[in-house]
């Protein structure tokens, strides 16, 4: 045991050693090259060393060989940016709306696998994990419903948000709720969108319930109209059901039911509807047309031409700069996001936050997960601001332009249409309701009733108007308890429509007429 003890003692002792060896050799070697440098100095002090010259000048020429590639580099990065604005393809948000269990989130999936934005190995991955919650068919719906809730209940709850591209297009889809729990949800993915895929289930009896009174597809096709949406595509999907089975009669059964209905909420159905049948969970007609063998009766286009084909009317580039900001976060600094509705922004800008006329400096701009130099009119994008710390932003506060701010204020004139109201529920002054316009959320009151509208003439009615019913069109005084930010809907129509819910019901629809003449605008 001693013996032991003395030998390890003799091991240290031997390491210590060496390492004192190791350190004495690097001092001696560190003390040679010091002496050197001081003797080639002393060599060298008022001789020109020829070599050293060349050396200095292949350095220099080095120096500006490498100040050239980067100036050339530079020019050919601006041109390839240049090119790439000017050829750049035209920007489309697409929302998916329809009662709940009609396929969109499914759909919206589909779409994205077909564009080659998801893999066979991530598929695969969402199949067996459908099949562990005994949900074989769900699996494409995982794309788009992607936290653990949506999952388990099959319901989506936020709007999901993904992109894809056709040959003349870029998309962004917008997966928004069915539920009616989750309206409020919806109309902030349908006030965001371009054009509507309204998705219809085909089998038997769920078309029906989503139909009826009460069902999420009467009152997703009056927000989407309300919010903009002013291109519908109707999908008529689950058209592979066994109770369906590709079947004419269904297809024009359903049809037949909806042009009415699309015509009293306000569509022009020859110019701005299509309908078309799909598989969204088998894909078929979809990206490539329909198979004559499955499907003999349809010529029509798949959804992806069909898309293609939409034409949407262009917006301002060169207006005043309005984005309604629909969510912020911390990233290296504050970052806000949202659609651009008019004007265009580019890197170094100054612009306000309104309605706090904090002046901010835009620092980035991302689209599409792309960093960007500028962006126009209907491009969703993240734009990282100095000036202002994120807890000092919410949701539907507006990024505005200095020389043209926003109107910011407490009460505004409107045009409403009672859709329905609640049950025993009169429509006079003191009427309570949600506001819902962009992405502003705010409770407001019906202070007063101005004038009713004649809906066959359009014109105001004489007599004095003390309250009214379902389906009348009224021109009235709205307060709120907090500034909001918007236009009137003959200036910006995006900024100045909206809705009224009461207890998760949709009651009026409308459009900001007038603003008072004192706003809170800078």
């Amino acid at each position: 045991m001693e013996s032991n003890g003395q030998y390890i003692v003799e091991c240290s002792r031997n390491v210590v050693i060496n390492l004192f060896e190791c350190f004495s050799q690097l001092v001696d070697i560190e003390e040679d090259i010091r002496s050197l440098q001081l003797d080639s100095a002393e060599e060298n002090n008022g001789v020109v060393n020829l070599e050293d010259g060349k050396l200095e000048e292949v350095e220099e020429v080095d120096k500006m060989e490498e100040v050239k590639e980067k100036d050339v580099s530079a020019a050919e990065d601006i041109q390839s940016h240049e090119e790439t604005e000017g050829t750049k393809k035209r920007h489309l948000n697409v929302v998916f709306i329809g009662h709940v269990d009609a396929g969109k989130s499914t759909t919206g999936g589909q779409i994205l696998f077909l564009s080659g934005q998801v893999d066979d190995r991530t598929i695969q991955k969402y199949e067996r994990e459908a099949k562990e919650k005994s949900r074989e068919s769900w699996y494409m719906a995982y794309i788009m419903d992607t936290n653990e809730e949506e999952r388990v209940k099959g319901k989506t709850v936020e709007v999901g948000r993904a992109h894809f591209e056709t040959e003349t297009t870029r998309f962004t889809i917008l997966d928004a709720p069915g539920h009616k729990s989750y309206v409020p949800n919806m109309i902030s993915g349908a006030s965001q969108a371009d054009i509507g895929v309204l998705v219809i289930s085909a089998r038997k009896g769920e078309f029906e319930t989503g139909y009826e009174k009460g069902g999420q597809t009467r009152e997703h096709v009056m927000l989407a109209k309300t919010l903009g949406v002013t291109k519908l595509l109707i999908v008529v999907n689950k058209m592979d059901d066994h109770t369906v089975a590709w079947s004419k009669e269904r297809y024009n059964e359903i049809e037949s039911k909806m042009i009415p209905f699309l015509k009293s909420s306000g569509y022009n159905v020859k110019k701005d509807v299509q309908f078309l049948p799909i598989s969204g969970l088998m894909g078929a007609n979809m990206k490539t047309r329909m198979d004559k063998s499955i499907c003999p009766w349809w010529n029509g286009p798949c959804l992806f031409e069909a898309l293609d084909a939409i034409e949407v009317p262009q917006r301002d580039p060169k207006g005043p700069f309005r984005m309604p900001i629909i969510d912020k976060f911390k990233d290296m600094g504050t970052v806000v996001m949202g659609k651009i509705e008019c004007g265009s922004v580019h890197e170094g800008d100054s612009l306000l936050v309104m309605p706090n006329k904090a002046q901010v400096k835009v620092v980035a701009i991302y689209c599409d997960e792309n960093k960007v130099r500028h962006a126009g009119p209907g491009e969703n994008v993240r734009v990282r601001i100095s000036g202002i710390e994120e807890e000092d932003i919410i949701s539907g506060f507006v990024l505005s332009s200095i020389a043209k701010p926003i109107a910011a204020v407490t009460e505004f004139f409107a045009q409403l249409q009672i859709l329905e109201l609640l049950e025993n529920a009169i429509f006079t002054a003191g009427y309570k309701a949600v506001l819902h316009i962009h992405s502003v959320v705010e409770e407001c009151e019906i202070v007063e009733l101005l004038q009713q509208i004649d809906p066959k003439t359009k014109k105001a009615m004489k007599k004095k108007v003390l309250f009214v019913k379902n389906g009348a069109v009224v021109v009235c005084r709205v307060q709120v308890s907090n500034l909001i930010c918007i236009e009137k809907f003959s200036e910006l129509a995006q900024l100045g429509r909206f809705t009224l819910r009461t207890e998760g019901k949709t009651v009026a629809v409308g459009k900001v007429t007038d603003l008072p003449t004192v706003s809170g605008s800078a």
